[in-house]
């Protein structure tokens, strides 16, 4: 187990929301499972993309928040569609590439060009693709590169 692992706290449908998030992430796997009553599992560790987690059926205690959330770095638009799509489905999206899926989780869908273009030496031109941003729910790439171009 790496050093550091996120832990999610789920009410009680963790096992649903590791299916679920296996389905959409490479190289993913479950690791273990505890048990807990009634056939359910108390947690579980998993694997998305070499990244380990801890999932709890930890009851209506607490709730996730957007305080935490799960940052997607994608090559292109058509990889930030599909997850968008996929993990917005049942959910809430939000502005500048965020969403909340329909277990509670905030993610940003992000591209990898939109860092390189929010920190590009021209801070004017930073600053059209941070104004074209804020406009945004799900990131559009060419709009991104249009605004970073002056277009």
């Amino acid at each position: 187990m790496q050093k550091i692992t996120p832990f999610l706290w789920f009410d009680d449908n963790a096992e649903e929301a590791v299916a679920f998030y296996r389905t959409l992430f490479k190289d993913s796997c479950v690791d273990s499972v505890m048990p807990g009553s009634g056939g359910k599992a108390m947690g579980l560790s998993f694997t998305l993309e070499g990244q380990s987690f801890m999932a709890l059926n930890g009851g209506p205690v607490y709730q996730l928040t957007p305080a935490f959330s799960m940052y997607v770095n994608c090559e292109t638009q058509e990889e930030v569609d599909r997850y968008w799509s996929a993990l917005g489905e049942g959910g809430k999206e939000q502005r500048c590439g965020w969403l909340v899926d329909r277990f509670g989780l905030s993610w940003q869908i992000i591209p990898k060009s939109l860092s390189a273009m929010l920190q590009d030496s021209d801070c004017v031109r930073a600053a059209r693709v941070m104004q074209a941003m804020m406009t945004m729910g799900r990131i559009d790439i060419a709009a991104l590169q249009a605004a970073f171009d002056g277009a």
